[in-house]
C-alpha cells in the first residue's frame, strides 16, 4: 500500500514486514518437517522510502510522484511498497537530497541538481536564459540530453528521468518590473548557479536559496521578489505574498530549473530483474512527458489565484525583451567556459540542446 507519511524510518524493513518474514520461514519450515515438495519461493516484497522538499499540495508532490508511486505498486502486483515522506520529512536540507540517495540514507528523491552549485555543469544547459519552450518539451529534451552526454554526471546513482518546470516568472513584492531599470538594486531569489548569474546581469541582487525558504524570506524582506513558476507559487502562498508578476514573451521563457528523480544505485541493481523492469517501464522519456505537461497545466491556477487578489501583470516583449536577452548573454559564455575547463565542446552541446528543445517544441 502507497503511504505518504511524516513518521520517522530508522531501517529498511518495517516491523509487519519482520513478522511476515518470520511467518513465511516457520511455514516453510513446517512443509519441510512434513515432507511435503517446496512450492514456487515467495514473491520478495520491497519497501522503497521516496523523499522529496514540497508540501503536499503541490503539483509534483500530488499528481506526480504519489500516482506514480501508486502505478509502480499495482505493476509490480504488491511486490513493490512505496513510502513517500514530503517537505523534507526524513531530515536534512533540500540540497541534501541527492546525498542521501547516494548514500543509501533514503531509496527515491525528487531534486534540485542545481541546489549544489557547479557539481553537474553538463546538464545545466537547460538552466540558460532563453533556453526553456514549454515545460513537456523541454523536459524530454533534457532526458534525451541526459542519457546522451551527461551520464557520467550522475553515475553514483540510478536516475529515473530528469525535467524541468515551466519557464519561470518574476513575482515582486511591493514594486513592478516593466524594465531593465525597475530590477537594479532588487533583492530576488534564484534557485541555481546560472540563474544568480543571470539576475546578476539583469541589475538585480541575486540570493540563492532552495524554495522552501522563500516564503519566510519575503514576509521578513530577506528578499523583494523571487523566480518561480505559478505552479509553485500556490502551495507556498507566495502569491499572498507578493504583488506583481513579470513575464516574458517569445518562444522561450527567462529561465527553467532541471530536476532529477532518481533512486539509489545498489538499491536499484539489488532489485529482481522483473522488479527492475517494472522500474524501468515507469522512468526516461515518457515520464519526462508526463510531468513536463502537469507543470504546464499547473501554471493556469497558479496564475489565477494571483490574479483573484488584484495583483497586476507585466509582459516583457520587443524592444525591452532584446534588452533582456542581450543583458544576459553572459550567461551562456560562464556556462561554455565551465564546459571548456572540463574538456567537453560547449558549443556543441550548447547546439544540439537547443536543437533538441526546438524538435520536442514542434511535436
Amino acid at each position: 500500500m502507497l503511504k505518504t507519511t511524516g513518521e520517522k524510518v530508522t531501517g529498511e524493513k518495517t516491523t509487519g514486514g519482520r513478522r511476515r518474514a518470520l511467518a513465511v520461514g516457520l511455514a516453510g519450515a513446517m512443509i519441510a518437517g512434513l515432507g511435503f515438495a517446496a512450492g514456487p519461493a515467495v514473491a520478495q516484497e520491497v519497501t522503497l522510502r521516496l523523499h522529496h522538499f514540497l508540501p503536499p499540495p503541490s503539483t509534483t508532490h500530488k499528481d506526480f510522484i504519489a500516482p506514480w508511486a501508486e502505478k509502480v505498486e499495482a505493476e509490480s502486483g504488491g511486490r513493490i511498497k512505496i513510502e513517500i515522506y514530503p517537505a523534507m520529512q526524513l531530515g536534512g536540507k533540500p540540497p541534501q537530497l541527492y546525498d542521501q540517495v547516494r548514500d543509501g540514507v533514503v531509496d527515491i528523491v525528487w531534486t534540485l541538481p542545481g541546489y549544489t552549485a557547479g557539481r553537474f555543469p553538463t546538464i545545466e544547459v537547460f538552466e540558460l536564459p532563453f533556453m526553456a519552450a514549454s515545460a513537456e518539451a523541454t523536459s524530454q529534451a533534457a532526458q534525451a540530453f541526459y542519457e546522451k552526454h551527461a551520464r557520467a554526471e550522475f553515475a553514483d546513482v540510478h536516475p529515473l528521468m530528469v525535467h524541468v518546470h515551466a519557464p519561470g516568472t518574476l513575482h515582486i513584492r511591493g514594486t513592478e518590473v516593466r524594465s531593465l531599470e525597475d530590477l537594479k538594486g532588487l533583492k530576488v531569489r534564484a534557485p541555481t548557479r546560472l540563474t544568480n548569474i543571470a539576475l546578476k546581469e539583469l541589475g538585480a541582487t541575486p540570493v540563492g536559496m532552495p524554495v522552501p525558504a522563500v516564503p519566510e524570506a519575503l514576509s521578513k524582506g530577506v528578499v523583494e521578489g523571487t523566480m518561480l513558476p505559478y505552479e509553485v507559487t500556490l502551495p507556498l502562498k507566495v502569491h499572498e505574498l507578493t504583488q506583481s508578476h513579470t513575464e516574458v514573451g517569445g518562444e522561450r521563457g527567462l529561465y527553467t530549473a532541471v530536476f532529477l528523480f532518481a533512486m539509489n544505485k545498489a538499491r536499484y541493481e539489488s532489485l529482481p530483474e522483473d522488479l527492475r523492469r517494472v522500474i524501468d517501464a515507469n522512468s526516461g522519456i515518457p515520464l519526462a512527458k508526463k510531468i513536463g505537461r502537469l507543470w504546464d497545466e499547473a501554471e493556469a491556477p497558479g496564475r489565477e489565484a494571483a490574479a483573484k487578489l488584484g495583483d497586476s501583470f507585466h509582459v516583457i516583449e520587443g524592444e525591452e525583451l532584446a534588452r533582456w536577452q542581450a543583458a544576459t548573454a553572459p550567461v551562456v559564455d560562464t556556462w561554455l567556459a565551465s564546459m571548456a575547463e572540463a574538456g567537453k565542446d560547449g558549443e556543441a552541446l550548447l547546439a544540439e540542446a537547443r536543437a533538441l528543445v526546438a524538435k520536442y517544441a514542434a511535436e
